[in-house]
């Protein structure tokens, strides 16, 4: 469920400050459990729910915050997280689930289903403000109440067919700590900071600084699986050299994502996994169909002839070093049956795509730049600094997409500038051309989905696709509790977006990371070790 935002900056206080924490976690000096440091070359964008974007904001919620359910170890199975037990009755219509007894929020309240039913209920009442992020998650639930302490009853309009996959993404909020940010009309629940965030999952954030670090300790006061190290720390990197440069050094455990390019040299002295990943980068068309400049990137057999221009086998070679796969649907494939196989990445073909701009109309001009309505076919491509593949692919697209007559200059912006210009103006995704970005999947496809839906204006959506008939799919599938049927839908829903273009997908990246050989443990997952699928990766290493 999460736009990964890369980004951040490490110095060597940082080092410092996970060793003194690895000290003071314990109370004493002796290891224990130790404190396993992992490094990234991302970062958490926010500690707000409400806010956040970012892949690693998402993980941190997994791990600090109760959840319904998670994902078994093989990442296909929902079990227990704060509820035990759960079952539909009314049609499909009630869900009902009993939850731990005797829970704790990390400041010592009681954690209830009560906490369930109101952060479920204020997501409903201001799912059009200050809850927006969340609005998927609560869709078509009417009402939920906790008739008492372990029992939580959730009512919908209509039966759905994907509770479960819902809210295994939702974070359940302590009520006492959030009610009081519901002021103007709940806008004030996105202006909360939340930087000491009162949690009560395995672990507690004790320390916080942006784009630096994250220490986080083991909470002995959860309810469910105790970890089994007494902390870890998040070390984050402004760049790949450093990362990496800080494993071999031995200043940190791990590395969450590995870069391609350093695969090969950690192999020897480090304990090197990697899975399928859900991970895809993505070429970005402005789709809004009220955009008002540059409207030919709305035609169809512009977006054809861009499709063909692309080289995916020279952007996995060259960007990934192999450790990726041609995408060609908003669903990768590592989420299992909810790929469609039949969607096939489009052939890199410049003849082809010259052709189909040749029979449109598209005629060429001075320097061989075609021109569509009296201008040059010549786009900005906004671009995040935060994730390294997008420069590396933008000088692989650059020089075929002149060959076919368009002209592309890169946008380098920060992820909140490059967000900021995708909206603009004031959510209405009318100024923007052409993006690059990446998305990182969940295995149930309803997130992904819900990308581009016209509710999406001003959350999620950094494509602009508004197209009502779309709309009725997706809620057509999340009302579709027959999972056969679902997967149908499903289906489509890819097949309409792989002819509608609003991303042309380039590569689906594996999973891939480096630990230390003084480490075991974790577990893996097609989003990395520190992943917002389940809480057992980071609450099962342990040292050897």
């Amino acid at each position: 469920m999460e736009k990964r935002w890369l980004a951040a900056l490490a110095t060597v206080c940082l080092a410092a400050g996970l060793a003194v924490y690895a000290a003071t976690a314990n109370g004493s000096s002796s290891k224990s459990g130790g404190t396993f440091r992992l490094g990234t070359s991302s970062r958490i964008d926010s500690l707000n729910p409400y806010v956040a974007f970012n892949q690693d904001a998402y993980s941190t919620f997994e791990y600090i915050y109760p959840f319904l359910v998670q994902y078994d170890k093989k990442n296909r199975k929902f079990v227990d997280d704060f509820a035990t037990s759960w079952h539909a009755s009314n049609g499909g219509k009630t869900w009902t689930f009993k939850t731990r007894s005797g829970a704790k929020w990390t400041d010592g309240k009681p954690l209830t289903a009560k906490d369930a039913a109101w952060t479920i209920n204020t997501d409903i009442k201001y799912a059009s403000g200050g809850a927006a992020n969340a609005a998927g998650l609560i869709a078509h639930i009417k009402s939920a109440k906790a008739p008492n302490a372990t029992t939580l009853v959730v009512r919908y309009t209509k039966a759905p067919g994907n509770v479960l996959g819902q809210f295994q993404q939702f974070a359940i909020l302590p009520q006492h700590v959030w009610k009081k940010y519901t002021g103007h009309k709940g806008d004030d629940l996105k202006r909360f900071s939340n930087n000491s965030p009162v949690g009560a999952g395995p672990f507690k954030l004790v320390k916080f600084k942006k784009n630096n670090i994250a220490l986080f300790q083991r909470n002995n006061s959860f309810y469910g699986e105790k970890p089994q190290a007494d902390g870890f720390g998040l070390r984050m990197f402004t760049n790949e050299d450093a990362l990496v440069s800080a494993l071999k050094a031995h200043e940190i455990d791990a590395i969450e994502a590995v870069p391609s390019t350093a695969i090969k040299t950690l192999k020897s002295g480090f304990n090197v996994r990697s899975a399928p990943g859900v991970d895809q980068t993505d070429f970005i068309i402005n789709s809004n169909p009220k955009k008002t400049t540059h409207r030919e990137l709305l035609n169809l057999k512009v977006k054809a002839a861009m499709a063909h221009a692309i080289d995916r086998k020279q952007i996995i070679r060259v960007v990934f070093l192999g450790y990726a796969t041609p995408a060609s649907t908003i669903i990768p494939p590592a989420t299992g049956a909810w790929f469609n196989p039949k969607l096939k990445p489009d052939s890199f073909n410049l003849a082809l795509a010259n052709t189909i701009l040749d029979k449109a109309g598209f005629k060429k001009g001075p320097g061989g730049i075609r021109v569509a309505g009296g201008h040059k076919m010549s786009y900005q491509v906004i671009t995040p600094t935060d994730v390294p593949s997008t420069n590396r692919t933008f000088q692989i697209l650059q020089p075929d997409f002149k060959k076919i007559g368009i002209q592309l200059t890169q946008r380098a912006l920060d992820s909140t500038a490059a967000f900021e210009a995708i909206a603009a103006p004031d959510n209405k995704y009318l100024k923007f051309d052409l993006a690059m970005w990446d998305w990182v999947a969940l295995i149930d496809p309803d997130f992904m989905l819900s990308v581009v839906t016209c509710d999406q204006f001003g959350g999620w959506s950094d494509t602009g696709f508004c197209v009502k008939r779309y709309d009725a799919m997706y809620a057509q599938q999340q009302l579709t509790p027959n999972q056969a049927k679902r997967k149908a839908l499903v289906w489509k829903m890819q097949k309409y977006l792989y002819a509608k273009r609003p991303y042309l997908w380039l590569a689906a990246q594996d999973a891939v990371w480096a630990v230390s050989k003084s480490w075991a443990g974790l577990v893996a997952s097609p989003q990395g070790p520190f992943n917002s699928i389940n809480k057992l990766s980071l609450s099962r290493v342990h040292q050897k």
